[in-house]
């Protein structure tokens, strides 16, 4: 009989892989600030770092995590059978299952976190490139492209807060004009 994995064992596990492989939530949300800050100039980066957390608190995020890396770690240890070995330890370009399974983490975060991604694959920001340079000896082919997902989602989940944020302000102030306007009718 299998043994059931309680979601605290699971969300520990990914964040000390991420911890193992040089990943801070620090890291993650400088990408997000650097996504946000041309939309939003005032932004600090305590709710990058917020948002990079709920992230993280989705378990199919864990999983996906935990399932890259250690594709990842066994690829560095020449564990897997060729030619994925090959494959997995040289990133090659034609590989797509770590797109696959990072993106598949992105889809539930909307268009944003869809495009985001792309970017971020592409452009190789903050750790990201750190974590693509082979020059280490270490390998992430799987985890570069989870971590710009993290990125990619915590970033869309902050560009739709920050919106209902300005959205509410700008419905306070309607009411509260309206209010001014017709004081007779709010003492109802």
């Amino acid at each position: 009989m299998s043994k059931q994995v309680h979601s605290r064992e699971v969300r520990k596990a990914a964040l000390e892989r991420l911890a193992e492989r040089g990943v801070t939530v620090q890291d993650i949300a400088e990408i997000v600030f650097l996504m946000q800050s041309p939309y939003h100039p005032q932004l600090t980066m305590e709710p990058c770092i917020a948002s990079v957390h709920a992230v993280l608190e989705k378990r199919e995020i864990q999983h996906a995590i935990l399932v890259g890396v250690e594709l990842d770690i066994l690829a560095e240890k020449g564990l897997l059978s060729e030619p994925l070995q090959s494959i997995i330890a040289s990133d090659e370009g034609l590989f797509g299952c770590d797109e696959t399974l990072a993106i598949g983490s992105v889809f539930g975060y909307g268009s944003i976190a869809v495009t985001t991604f792309g970017h971020l694959d592409k452009q190789k920001i903050g750790i990201i490139r750190k974590l693509d340079n082979k020059a280490s000896g270490r390998v992430h082919t799987f985890l570069d492209d989870l971590v710009a997902s993290v990125a990619a989602n915590a970033s869309s989940r902050m560009a739709h807060r920050l919106r209902d944020e300005q959205e509410a302000e700008m419905d306070a102030k309607a009411q509260a004009q309206q209010t001014l306007e017709n004081p007779d009718e709010q003492a109802g």
